[in-house]
């Protein structure tokens, strides 16, 4: 056997180029890259940067539908304001006025101006919906807002729902609302928008948190029976809407990481991951058959068979080069991930390639590659794989399970991740 260290990869120190970044939101399912390409703001990873021109909004003042600046403040489209339907012969309008001293960055599933990251449903298998089938999904238009302060702590507070393009935010007859204590309303979105913030922090020795749903004004509420249940969680006083390095944030269908600026100036980077392949496949690791030489291919071609890709049996984590016995299918065919049996140990499981890691914000330490999820065979470091390997992400309406975050494949096998075994060469 033979073991990968750091004793050859110097830090990197941070950037200092360019305007300050807040933090940047990382899309699960998405392995470095959308399928097709990172293109404008349909993107995998999203710098939230200080704007030029500070862009964002606090509350001012509450009018009923009745009265003029109500009216006033729906059809100004220059004004911002969340209007709250209460019935039909009743709303109450919320208006919000210009803030200096913060940003505003919205999410969700519309091409339209104000949305800055625009994000679809993610299937399992890093698959991005077609257009056709987006239709149907189930993100928000407008699913959420990200309030940054521009100044020191440069704190970042997550809220339920988006401003459109005429800056308005209608909450429906039929959404949970309610007014709070001090006469504010508030209210949840009709998939709403869950956030787990980890606990421990997320590099040095983390745990899942638990999942939340957040409101339109930031209050945070324990979950609802199902998603778009008119029945509101809760009130959970004693937790915040304020995103930590390692949130995550869902928006039912698509889930996202919330990465700090400090919490990324730590290793791993892109380029600390390409020496780790390079000093594993320096190692030679050899088929224990076929003893021919394994390698893992460049990030770039993360997706690509190759001839000397290393494939695991997934049940005990003996790394091989690709055999058609016990299956005689070709390595391009999707059968060949059938059940197979291990010749070094007659263990019977999932075959599969193994595929590196290629996000490294999903990553919580620059350790080697030592393990693969099950039963993707996606491979990052030990710590990394057993904490994603806790966490259960939301599903459907009102289920949740653990999964690939490389790819949201949901995982099996018990603990959801398997150690390699590389055989060392013989000579």
């Amino acid at each position: 056997m033979f073991s990968l260290g750091q004793e050859n990869i110097p830090p990197s120190p941070p950037s200092t180029k360019g305007p300050l970044t807040y933090g940047e939101l990382l899309l699960l399912g998405c392995n470095g890259s959308l399928p097709c390409g990172d293109h404008g703001r349909r993107r995998s990873r999203f710098a939230v940067s200080r704007r030029n021109k500070a862009n964002g909004v606090r509350a001012s003042s509450v009018h009923t539908s009745c009265s003029t600046q109500a009216s006033r403040a729906v059809s100004n489209k220059e004004q911002h304001s969340i209007s709250y339907t209460l019935s039909r012969a009743q709303t109450v309008v919320v208006e919000y006025s210009q803030d200096s001293n913060t940003d505003m960055f919205q999410v969700g599933r519309s091409t339209e101006n104000p949305i800055d990251l625009v994000v679809t449903d993610m299937e399992p298998g890093a698959q991005a919906l077609a257009d056709s089938q987006a239709a149907q999904s189930t993100i928000s238009r407008f699913a959420c807002r990200i309030i940054c302060q521009r100044n020191p702590p440069y704190s970042a507070r997550i809220y339920a729902a988006g401003f459109d393009s005429s800056k308005n935010i209608v909450l429906g007859e039929r959404a949970a609302k309610w007014r709070m204590q001090d006469g504010q309303m508030d209210g949840l979105t009709t998939n709403g928008v869950l956030v787990m913030h980890p606990r421990h922090g997320f590099s040095q020795d983390p745990r899942p948190g638990l999942w939340r749903e957040v409101s339109v004004c930031g209050n945070v509420l324990t979950l609802r029976e199902t998603r778009s249940a008119q029945q509101r969680g809760k009130t959970v006083s004693s937790e915040s809407n304020e995103l930590v390095d390692g949130s995550l944030i869902d928006l039912c269908g698509a889930t996202l990481l919330w990465r700090t600026a400090e919490g990324l100036a730590h290793p791993p980077t892109v380029k600390h991951l390409e020496l780790l392949r390079q000093e594993l496949n320096a190692g030679r690791p050899q088929c224990p058959v076929g003893f021919n030489t394994l390698a893992f291919p460049s990030l770039r071609r993360k997706d690509v068979l190759d001839e000397k890709q290393p494939w695991a049996y997934l049940r005990c984590g003996h790394v091989h080069g690709y055999h058609g016995w016990g299956g005689r299918r070709h390595p391009e065919v999707e059968a060949a991930r059938q059940e197979r049996e291990c010749p070094m140990c007659r263990a019977r499981g999932p075959y599969v390639p193994l595929w590196l890691g290629c996000e490294v914000g999903f990553y919580l330490d620059a350790e080697p590659p030592t393990h693969a999820f099950v039963p993707c065979g996606h491979v990052c470091s030990e710590k990394t794989a057993a904490y994603w390997s806790q966490i259960l992400l939301p599903h459907g309406t009102h289920a949740f399970h653990a999964a690939c975050p490389l790819c949201v494949r949901p995982l099996s096998g018990g603990v959801g991740c398997i150690r390699l075994i590389f055989q060392s060469p013989l000579d």
